[in-house]
């Protein structure tokens, strides 16, 4: 930044920031268009020599690092990164291709003393994490937008706001697994970290003003160190429209249809849904349709699909139909934690009266911090409280119960008094 920028950064978040072009200056009054990186596109790194001198020029650079992946969802099968972008002072940008230079634990290793800014790190970081590269410290622009109360928190939305520029994002929902890839699709993914270092700073310092700085750091260190998540039990219960399907032997056919859909996805290495889509799933298993032909007549099995492969989805439909009741599934999802709220005034209804006496504190204390309700303690993390709370409801015991969820330091000394207060009221 210059020293005019950092004063008007300083003063006020919505239009100012550094990090143009030098011959660039704001314009308060409308946000400038930012249309190439200051560098110039930079050429893919596809091969071991050229990713060689990008690990050294990174290693030798200076302060944060920019980092963002682009990911082929809804083209391919799975969230690997088909482009890894970076940015740091002293070495530029580099846009790489992890399908050529799969492993890319070399660069993680020579960056892992720096602090990476990514924005919504957990979106990426499962992708990053497969090619090798792990952080050690982390921090996410688009959290610190939400603690810090900005309404809205997408990266275009952010760097207008904060400092001033648009980034054009017409290419964010595009098949990053093609190649070549395009130019302007370079150009988008260079732009994309061309300002991060600079968001970071100027929230850095509207987190600090709001004395929000040290509940964000919590936040970066929970992200940089929680595991891998486990995976997901029975996957195919997510699928779209399950409300509609009641019978077990229904709920058979939805899995048997899903397990084939996902093995050939995999096999051809496409998303699931462009081998069959939800809505024919559900459909098929609403019907339980007797032969192919009467497959061939619902919705998603159309004229277009061959022979062979309506052979193969009825197949799985005949297999659901001859499971024995044993091994038919159970409908719902076996719940680890309290059940629905909805059912709660039935169930329990001074469980359900702590439920909405502490919804309702939390509600009004983010709005006093001026932050979204589910970044100030999770909606899981109340729901377990309230079901089994302490047998004392004092401030120690409830501070121990939101730590056992996982809850962070902040977050306990913020809502522990309101959450006694609110379990108190209704005891």
């Amino acid at each position: 930044m210059t020293d005019a920028q950092e004063t008007a950064a300083d003063s006020s978040l919505r239009t100012t920031g550094g990090g143009p072009p030098d011959d660039v200056a704001l314009d308060e009054a409308s946000p400038t268009p930012l249309l190439e990186p200051r560098d110039g596109i930079p050429p893919v790194i596809a091969d071991a020599a050229s990713l060689a001198e990008v690990v050294s020029a990174f290693a030798a650079g200076t302060g944060p690092v920019a980092v963002d992946a682009e990911r082929a969802s809804g083209y391919r099968y799975g969230q690997r990164a088909y482009l890894v972008q970076l940015r740091r002072a002293g070495a530029g940008s580099a846009l790489i291709d992890p399908v050529a230079c799969p492993d890319l634990s070399g660069l993680g290793e020579a960056i892992a003393d720096a602090e990476w800014v990514l924005h919504a790190a957990t979106q990426d970081l499962p992708c990053l994490r497969e090619i090798g590269m792990i952080p050690e410290r982390i921090f996410d622009t688009e959290l610190a937008g939400r603690l810090a109360g900005f309404p809205r928190v997408g990266l275009g939305a952010m760097v207008e706001s904060v400092l001033g520029y648009v980034l054009e994002k017409g290419h964010s929902a595009v098949d990053w697994s093609t190649r070549p890839l395009p130019e302007p699709w370079l150009r988008y993914a260079a732009l994309d970290v061309e300002l991060l270092v600079d968001l970071r700073d100027a929230l850095e310092k509207e987190l600090d003003r709001q004395g929000k700085l040290d509940w964000a750091h919590q936040e970066f260190d929970a992200i940089a160190s929680a595991p891998p998540p486990e995976p997901r039990k029975d996957p195919w219960r997510r699928t779209s429209g399950m409300h509609k399907v009641r019978k077990r032997r229904q709920l058979a056919v939805v899995r048997e249809l899903w397990n084939a859909r996902d093995r050939i996805a995999q096999r051809r290495d496409v998303s699931p849904g462009k081998v069959l889509s939800d809505t024919a799933i559900v459909e098929a298993a609403l019907a339980l349709p007797p032969n192919v032909h009467a497959l061939s007549s619902l919705t998603g099995f159309g004229h277009r699909m061959g022979r062979r492969q309506l052979e193969q989805w009825q197949g799985a439909v005949d297999r659901a139909k001859a499971l024995p009741d044993t091994e038919l599934p159970q409908p719902g999802q076996a719940h680890a934690g309290p059940p629905p709220p909805r059912s709660w005034a039935d169930r329990d209804p001074v469980a359900a009266a702590r439920l909405t006496a502490a919804r309702a504190a939390v509600m009004a204390l983010a709005e006093q911090l001026n932050m979204p309700q589910e970044n100030l303690i999770t909606p899981d993390t109340v729901r377990r409280l309230c079901w089994e709370p302490p047998a004392t409801p004092d401030a120690q015991s409830v501070a121990a119960v939101l730590s056992s969820y996982g809850a962070r330091a902040w977050q306990v000394e913020q809502v522990t008094p309101v959450l006694v207060a609110a379990l108190s009221a209704t005891a």
